[in-house]
């Protein structure tokens, strides 16, 4: 169920952190219809337009989980994901991450190189996918949207210290609109 009015899905907008939807488990998608297609295409839009390569419901305010993404910038690549798991993950490679709801925050993560991830698409069909590199990294960081986490949860010291200047003012910025 998506916990909006389909006139309002136009509105929505990434949300930064520290929004609290960014931190809690998703829900999986159980209706899939017109309202569900359409938040895709909205979350596609918003993508693009902060120059992406995903983005999770979460991120825009609606905790279900389903991500977009599109790694390659060619519109023919976008893919909507819905109820994602991994069914296999291998390799390893440490890389530096940005997120849509963090921005102006990187952190070096480690993730796996190569991903077999079961998942449905909008119209409810079983798909299973297989990414290497960029899409397995994209699907991970995507997926762990979905649970609640953050690439803040793999910092190092030294990522904890680059980044505290754009986190307090996320965090900053964040209080200011709550107190409007």
């Amino acid at each position: 169920m998506i916990p909006m009015k389909l006139e309002n899905i136009d509105k929505l907008r990434i949300v930064n952190y520290p929004a609290p939807v960014l931190l809690k488990v998703a829900e999986p998608v159980e209706i899939f219809d017109g309202q569900l297609v359409t938040l895709a295409d909205r979350m596609l839009e918003l993508m693009r337009q902060d120059h992406g390569v995903g983005l999770a419901a979460p991120q825009v305010g609606i905790g279900l989980r389903m991500f977009v993404c599109n790694a390659t910038g060619e519109p023919e690549d976008e893919m909507v994901i819905v109820n994602p798991h991994f069914v296999e993950m291998d390799g390893a490679e440490e890389a530096s991450e940005g997120c849509l709801s963090l921005p102006g925050v990187t952190v070096d993560v480690r993730r796996a190189t190569s991903v077999i991830l079961d998942a449905k698409d909008l119209h409810g069909r079983d798909v299973r996918l297989v990414g290497k590199d960029l899409p397995a990294r994209i699907w991970q960081h995507e997926a762990d949207h979905l649970d609640g986490k953050l690439i803040l949860d793999y910092m190092s010291p030294a990522d904890e210290i680059a980044n505290l200047r754009a986190i307090k003012l996320l965090k900053e910025d964040f209080q200011a609109a709550r107190a409007k």
